[in-house]
């Protein structure tokens, strides 16, 4: 996913101990999740015309990490304990939250957020690459070896790649392409190091969202310097991003995960580029040629190609 505030990878619970609820419940859920994370990259081009890069990540994670804590307290759930615990996931909210956050924030001071809401959809194509030589339960099936390969080619032809990058700045859209391959990897460290451990997935994510807000502190004021004055539509603009983007939104994805499992949540990543191009065309007035929407639909069919699985035998 974004996809992709991400954080550690869930696996899906039997949603027994709930009773059931309408058909109609879910969607509405899943609808709102793609909007918020769809809107999450507007957010970050607004927030940058205030504030800098490093600022509008720390604020982010500030007002992210006020939500989580809110519902833990709600919830009566303590943060994991054990050093070794908190070692593992200083490495997940690096990982997960601080640079692919910061990532995102730079590169949309020279690339449209367009463009970073379809760098964003590349991160399945990213972590299919990285699994086939990390997990090894990951097999290299004909179709998914194929949409890794369809996934790059719409990649290509976002970028232009045969008129030579025309208009594109190499950087930025480096740094989004960064990002996205950053959750993957964070998703992979997860997967060996913090997996079953009994934690609840709110109390390790709310401890994931604290440690990344606090690297933030620490680099923030070595490399932008306080702000002479807040601007007010920036400002809520980086709060929006947080409350809603990183923290209702985690919220969000877990309820999906436990009632209708990973796969169907998962498919919230197709909808994210869609929702980012047609906010970034309709309100923020960005350009838009062929290449990106075609490309887009490249990559998510590659993407969408990549999590098939084979039938076990």
């Amino acid at each position: 996913m974004s996809t992709v505030i991400p954080t550690s990878r869930t696996r899906s619970s039997s949603p027994t101990a709930v009773g059931p609820r309408p058909r109609l419940g879910w969607r509405l859920r899943f609808g709102a999740l793609s909007l918020i994370w769809g809107f999450s990259f507007l957010l970050i081009k607004v927030g940058t015309e205030g504030y800098a890069p490093f600022q509008v990540t720390l604020g982010r994670l500030l007002f992210g990490t006020a939500v989580l804590g809110a519902a833990m307290a709600v919830k009566r759930e303590r943060l994991p304990r054990g050093a070794r615990m908190w070692g593992h996931m200083a490495v997940a909210a690096f990982l997960l939250n601080a640079l692919p956050f910061s990532l995102f924030a730079y590169s949309e001071l020279t690339i449209p957020s367009t463009l970073a809401g379809i760098c964003n959809a590349t991160s399945p194509l990213w972590g299919m690459a990285l699994s086939l030589v990390a997990l090894s339960e990951d097999r290299p099936t004909r179709v998914r070896v194929a949409g890794l390969g369809l996934g790059f080619l719409g990649v290509l032809t976002v970028l232009g790649a045969w008129q030579g990058f025309h208009g594109l700045d190499a950087t930025g859209t480096a740094m989004a392409l960064l990002a996205s391959l950053s959750y993957p990897v964070g998703w992979i460290y997860v997967r060996r190091t913090l997996a079953g451990t009994g934690n609840s997935h709110l109390s390790m994510t709310g401890g994931q969202l604290l440690l990344a807000t606090v690297q933030l502190a620490v680099v923030t004021p070595l490399f932008t310097r306080a702000p002479d004055h807040f601007s007010l539509v920036p400002l809520l603009a980086v709060a929006a991003l947080g409350a809603l983007g990183t923290g209702l939104a985690v919220l969000i994805q877990y309820g999906l995960v436990a009632e209708v499992g990973p796969t169907t949540a998962q498919m919230v990543t197709y909808f994210i580029p869609v929702i980012a191009t047609a906010a970034g065309v309709a309100i923020l007035g960005e350009s838009l040629r062929w290449t990106t929407p075609v490309g887009a639909v490249i990559v998510l069919a590659g993407a969408a190609l990549t999590q098939v699985r084979g039938r076990s035998a």
